[in-house]
């Protein structure tokens, strides 16, 4: 997945409001944030997402929430900047998997560190 910084999502979430792309989401944004940290940890437990992957993860789980509290700085979120909300988690989501089924692991002897 290539690096994004904030200023990019956001110019990515203009373009993708103006060109009404997206599905709507069946949850919330908060619930499927929560889902997916979940995920990130249950792979670094288990080791199928390494410390620095697991970083990597959650820098993109917080660059959606700057994203969402930008979207939300007028005080409303529409249903075009959730159809933007739902496309970056789909692709975090999508980023999660892949970094767990990488075979990229934790070697089983050394112990986990970090959060």
């Amino acid at each position: 997945m290539p690096k994004l910084t904030l200023s990019k999502l956001i110019i990515v979430a203009a373009t993708a409001i103006v060109a009404g792309a997206g599905a709507a989401s069946a949850h919330s944004n908060e619930a499927r944030q929560a889902e997916q940290d979940q995920l990130i940890e249950e792979g670094r437990r288990d080791g199928s997402i390494t410390w620095r992957e697991g970083r990597q993860l959650r820098k993109d789980q917080r660059e959606i929430t700057q994203v969402k509290e930008a979207l939300e700085a007028d005080g409303r979120l529409t249903r075009a900047e959730k159809k933007v909300l739902f496309k970056l988690q789909d692709d975090a989501e999508t980023h999660i998997e892949a970094e767990a089924n990488d075979n990229w692991h934790r070697a089983w002897f050394l112990p986990r560190f970090g959060r």
